[in-house]
């Protein structure tokens, strides 16, 4: 069997299973078990496969079948300009999170030094994507898991920002090191009661506590703004990013904090997708 057989094979099974994306997914299924990029695999169809090979792919297309998402079944995730590692460990970064990527960077275009705290760093994804960006900045990211932060030395590594991150295992409560001119968060802002409604590519695979807000989708998100007060130097900026219909929440949230909100930006959607901040 070659690479086009057994291609239009897996999408047909991805397709009788739902998947919408099935011939593309089938595709990058395929690049996995050869380690390469698309391009290649779809440029080489009549490569024959080994019996190995087509029992990795098919293995891969059963777990796709189960709504297992592609980012967990290959390790990596494209996000702003570059390619991260992603475990199970970890939230899969999302195109509209580069919001605040953009954000953060049309807001210090004119630094040459900053301080960035990421509370909830996650992959990395959105602190590394800043770094990379601005050599002279400095980034340290906070998380509670021991293995999302093994994930995102991973990609500190592989972005060779050894020298400019640190990183530590804890909660926003209980951290206070350092003042920053600029902090990011993307917290947990899902309705606890409205979790089981998330797609099952979502809700089965990715880590809850990334997104369990609690009862009102606000519990960690009212945490990290009161301790960004803390930790912001006097005129830091805060970027927060929240759920569509959490705007007028979220504003009451933070001027009850000492913070004036300087913008709302809408993601891809045209979804309010992020607040931007500044302490008084």
């Amino acid at each position: 069997m070659n690479i086009l057989e057994a291609t239009k094979k897996g999408s047909n099974t991805l397709k009788e299973n739902g998947i919408k994306s099935h011939m593309l997914d089938s595709e990058i299924l395929m690049s996995k078990v050869f380690n390469k990029n698309r391009i290649d695999i779809i440029s080489n169809f009549h490569t024959n496969l080994s019996i190995k090979q087509i029992e990795l792919f098919n293995n891969l297309i059963k777990e796709r079948s189960k709504r297992k998402p592609i980012a967990y079944l290959i390790g990596k995730k494209e996000f702003w300009k570059y390619e991260f590692d992603i475990t199970e460990d970890v939230l899969i970064p999302r195109p509209d999170t580069e919001t605040v990527v953009e954000q953060s960077l049309k807001l210090t275009k004119n630094k040459s030094s900053l301080k960035i705290l990421d509370i909830g760093v996650g992959s990395g994804c959105i602190l590394l994507s800043i770094l990379k960006e601005r050599k002279g900045f400095y980034g340290t990211g906070i998380d509670i898991c021991k293995k999302t932060l093994n994930n995102c030395k991973l990609n500190i590594k592989k972005l060779g920002l050894n020298d400019r991150v640190k990183l530590y295992k804890s909660d926003v409560d209980n951290f206070n090191y350092g003042k920053y001119d600029l902090i990011i968060s993307n917290p947990p802002y899902i309705n606890k009661l409205k979790l089981k409604y998330l797609e099952k590519d979502v809700y089965d695979y990715e880590p809850i506590s990334a997104l369990d807000g609690g009862e009102d989708g606000l519990l960690i998100l009212k945490k990290v703004v009161y301790n960004s007060s803390k930790l912001l130097k006097k005129g830091g900026i805060l970027i927060l990013e929240i759920a569509f219909d959490q705007t007028d929440k979220v504003k009451k949230i933070l001027i009850k904090n000492g913070y004036y909100i300087k913008d709302v930006i809408k993601d891809l959607a045209k979804n309010n997708r992020c607040i931007i901040s500044t302490k008084n």
